[in-house]
């Protein structure tokens, strides 16, 4: 029989197969390298992506922002302008108010009653003066009442007295000023006596 020395063949298949496992083995190693490049750059890929939605909503909510604080601003300015507005519309509703009293005092004055002193606060009026009898204080009292401009007359206090050897009664009283409106006023203005 004829022996065959197969030590060398099944070395060289060893060798084969283990160079083939090696072989395998490094594009196995050389696949998973790539995989997991390949999902970093899909993952890093988001990511930047994401920061750039992120950065884009940011620099839209700084712009948004500033638009509201302008709003805001703007809010404040008219505010204090609508304040103002109604100070200068009160001023020129008023200006007009102590020629109004003025004017109804001497027209609604009997002529038995003269004042002393009118003082004015705010939409309070006191009136003290002298009369030669009660009945003149009761006329000048409905005077009032008519008036368009007085309201409330309150009588505080009647006194007698004598004054330059003539008897007269002191008196105190309180009335009102009635507040008009801005269109009140400029009624008058737009439509002037005489015409329609």
């Amino acid at each position: 029989m004829i022996r065959i020395n197969l030590l060398p063949h099944r070395e060289l298949k060893r060798k084969a197969r283990q160079q083939q496992i090696a072989i395998l083995a490094g594009a196995v190693s050389f696949l998973g390298v790539l995989v997991v490049w390949g999902i970093y750059s899909i993952i890093a890929g988001n990511i930047e992506y994401q920061n750039a939605r992120n950065q884009f909503l940011q620099n839209r909510i700084a712009v948004l922002d500033s638009e509201i604080a302008e709003i805001r601003n703007i809010k404040t300015q008219t505010q204090e302008l609508l304040a103002r507005k109604h100070v200068v519309e009160t001023l020129q509703n008023s200006r007009s108010e102590v020629v109004h009293l003025l004017d109804q005092l001497v027209r609604l004055l009997p002529e038995g009653v003269y004042l002393q002193s009118v003082k004015q606060n705010d939409q309070n009026i006191t009136l003290l003066g002298y009369a030669q009898s009660n009945a003149w204080i009761s006329t000048l009292m409905r005077n009032l009442e008519s008036s368009p401009w007085l309201e409330s007359p309150l009588l505080v206090e009647i006194k007698a007295m004598t004054v330059n050897n003539i008897r007269q009664n002191e008196f105190n009283m309180r009335i009102k000023l009635r507040r008009t409106s801005i269109d009140d006023v400029q009624k008058p203005l737009t439509n002037p006596p005489g015409k329609s």
